[in-house]
Order: C-alpha cells, then structure tokens, then sequence
C-alpha cells in the first residue's frame, strides 16, 4: 500500500492517477477481431471460444432448454434474493419515467419532449471467475422499462460450453429476449456488425475487461453507441474519527478483489482511525479467496492522512471515483459539496455492496476520472429524447418577426421566407 500524510497539494495530480493499463498494439488486435467476426460471423465467434475460452460448442445461442432449466438448477435462497433486488431496482429506476409536460413559450407556441425507446440494445456480462449476473438486473431491468423491442445478451460460456445459470435465470426473469455464447471483445464485434444468429443492436452496455473496454471504443466507428467509457473498477473512502476501521476495510477488499487493475483510496482525518484502517486491511486480506487480485490492486492503492473533511473533498472532486463513501458523522452537510463521483454511499452502513446488488440503484458507473463528465446508466441511458412543438396561426404571428430578423442576420433568406411566406 502506499501511504503518504499530509501530501502538498503540489503532488496530489500524482496520487489520482490511475494505473496504466498496457495497451500497445491493442487497437490492431481488436480490428482484426472486428475484420474476423464479420467476414465469418458465427463460424468466428466458435473458434474464438475455443481460443480464448477452451470451449468447444456447435451453437453460439443459448437453447430455450438451457435457460427454462436455470430456474430448477439455483437454489431458493438466491431466487428469492435476486426477486428482492429486482423488486428494489425496478422500483428506483421506475422513478425515473417522466410524465409529458407541454410548455407554451409564447402565447401559441407549444413546445414538448418525449421519451422514445431505443429499439435494440446489447448487453454484456463478464464471466469467468466472476459471473455477473447482477449487472444482468442493472442493465435490463432499465431497458425492459424504457420499452427496448430487443434486449440482446453476450456473456462468455464456461470450458463445458455452459453460461452461468444465475445469469440464465435473471436474463429469463428480466425480459432479456435473446442470449449468446461469446464473450470479449468479439461480443462487442458481433453485435456491433451482426452476425448469422446475433442481431447488430444501436447501443452497447456493460463492463468488461481492457478488451471488452476497448472493442465497445472501436464500436463506436460504426455508429453504434456505448453506454460510457469505462476501466477497472474503483472505490474512495473519506473516513472521520467516528468511522469504524473494520467497515472502511472491508469496503476497501469489495473492491480491491474485482481485480489486480482495481484501485482503491482511503482518506482520513483521523490517524487512530487511519492506522487503524490500514491493520485491518492487511488482516481482512488474508481471509480473502480473491486475495491474489486483491493483494495486487492494493500495490496501486493509496492510504492517505489530510487535514480536514473539505481537503478530503477537494481531493475526491479531483479524482472522480465511481464509488465515494462518506463514513462520516454529519455527511448530511457535505453532501452538497460532492461534485465528481458516480454513486454515493452515506454513513457507517451503507456500505458500497448495497448498491452492486440490491439497493435499488444501478452499479454500471463512470470510471477511471469519467464520472467528471459522465454518469452512471439509469432509465435515460436507454431512450431518446425527442422534442416537438406546434405553433397555431396566433403562435407564428406572435412570433414570426422574431424570426425573420434572425434569419435574415445569419444570411440565411429560405429560412426567413418560410416563415414570410406564411405570415402574408
């Protein structure tokens, strides 16, 4: 870990950068995956999951079978808890459904917005050691609110050809229409271009590895929109003397075992609290079965001391974490103070692993500095806003002149005839 009390602000740019991933010659591998899937389609998708995966299978599309039988396969208790958090993100991201409000501008003139679904949209979903079926909740529970016709799932098969059946069952509960057996960036190429099986969708969501990142970057050369730019996943803690150590610990190895590029920081006020935070760390660590990526995450990890809760704010402004916990007694007076972060987690128990799974709000957030610019997917990631506007014979005198004279400042005379026109 790396630790540093009271930095001058002189080096703070140093201690909120990321750890660089290796990405030489990336962009060239991930064109030719995009010039393999579409010039073979399925035939390619087969033969990089026997290369990338060592699975062997004949069909990339999860059979009716396959996905009827999850629900008989997983057991109550995780049914139940899947129920739960479906019931709890539906119910936060239902919310999010505005009613149509007509605005008159000017007497006659009537101006509106409404929402329109995107037709179809992909998902993908990490499996491997860590198969996501949670983020099957974030992202199709929005798009099955939001109205989207086609909900397209891509999630890597294990070595036996099989997809996770905890991500078979949430996809089935949550109105996923179709789900495939290909993973990686070759997910992203197949439903970026289509293949024989999997439809060519509008928009892309979901997280993934540097090569999931950058083929959903590439995607986007061919008009086909990503949820956000994205890398590995980050936590910033601001602790005061009432936090309890053993919480900030654990909260800091939640995200530490997503993986060896994880990164994770902790601030404090408080040296007892801080010394304390980084034993507990270290013990917590030994107890982990991801202790290996966790081990590693924390070597790119800072422990930091600062002065007071406004410094530690002004640090996580700089450094935009996806994750922000505030373990703090009066967080209520500084909420307004948070500029950068993708979500928020108050007081001792709200703990960052409430809002991965079943809080209610969505876990898909900017990373790696882009909560600066971006936010996290909500019901709005999946629709387009479209404005209208009416104007009656009244609408147009009132504002014709209006126009005219801008029109004709800007040299553009159709534009001020069309409105002429109507007014004689």
């Amino acid at each position: 870990m790396k630790i540093n009390k009271y930095p001058q602000k002189e080096i703070w740019a140093e201690l909120v950068k990321r750890p660089v991933l290796k990405r030489e010659q990336l962009t060239e591998l991930i064109a030719d995956i995009f010039n393999e899937v579409k010039k073979n389609g399925d035939q390619a998708l087969i033969a990089f999951n026997k290369k990338f995966d060592q699975a062997e299978i004949k069909n990339i599309k999860a059979s009716e079978k396959e996905i009827e039988s999850s629900e008989n396969l997983i057991s109550e208790e995780l049914k139940l808890a899947i129920q739960q958090a479906k019931e709890n993100i539906t119910k936060f991201h239902g919310s999010q459904i505005p009613e149509i409000e007509k605005i008159e501008t000017t007497k006659g003139v009537i101006c509106w917005r409404e929402n329109r679904a995107i037709e179809k949209v992909g998902i993908y979903i990490p499996g491997g050691t860590a198969p996501l079926f949670s983020t099957v909740l974030m992202l199709a529970i929005p798009a099955q609110l939001a109205g989207c016709k086609e909900i397209i799932l891509c999630t890597p098969p294990d070595k036996n050809g099989n997809i996770d059946l905890a991500i078979l069952y949430t996809a089935k509960l949550c109105g996923v229409t179709k789900i495939f057996k290909t993973g990686g960036a070759q997910a992203i190429a197949a439903m970026t271009l289509g293949t024989e099986s999997i439809p060519n969708v509008y928009k892309i969501f979901g997280p993934g590895n540097q090569y999931v990142v950058a083929a959903k970057e590439f995607a986007q050369n061919f008009n086909v929109a990503i949820d956000m730019p994205a890398g590995p996943s980050e936590v910033l803690v601001i602790a005061d003397e009432q936090a309890i150590p053993e919480y900030c610990a654990a909260d800091l190895l939640s995200q530490a075992e997503h993986g060896s590029d994880s990164q994770v920081i902790f601030l404090s006020t408080d040296e007892k609290i801080f010394n304390q935070t980084i034993k507990e760390t270290k013990k917590q660590l030994k107890e982990l079965p991801r202790n290996e990526f966790a081990k590693n995450a924390l070597e790119n990890s800072h422990f930091i001391l600062l002065k007071s809760v406004d410094e530690a704010l002004e640090f996580s402004n700089l450094y935009a974490p996806e994750h922000l916990i505030l373990a703090l007694k009066d967080f209520e007076k500084y909420i307004s103070k948070i500029q950068n972060a993708g979500s928020v987690f108050l007081g001792n128990y709200s703990c960052e692993s409430a809002g991965d799974y079943a809080s209610g709000t969505n876990h898909t957030l900017p990373t790696n500095g882009f909560a600066k610019n971006y936010s996290g997917v909500s019901l709005d990631s999946f629709v387009k806003k479209i404005t209208f506007q009416n104007l009656s014979k009244e609408g147009l005198q009132n504002l014709g002149k209006t126009i005219e004279f801008m029109a004709e400042a800007e040299g553009l005379f159709a534009h001020k005839n069309a409105v002429s026109i109507r007014l004689k």
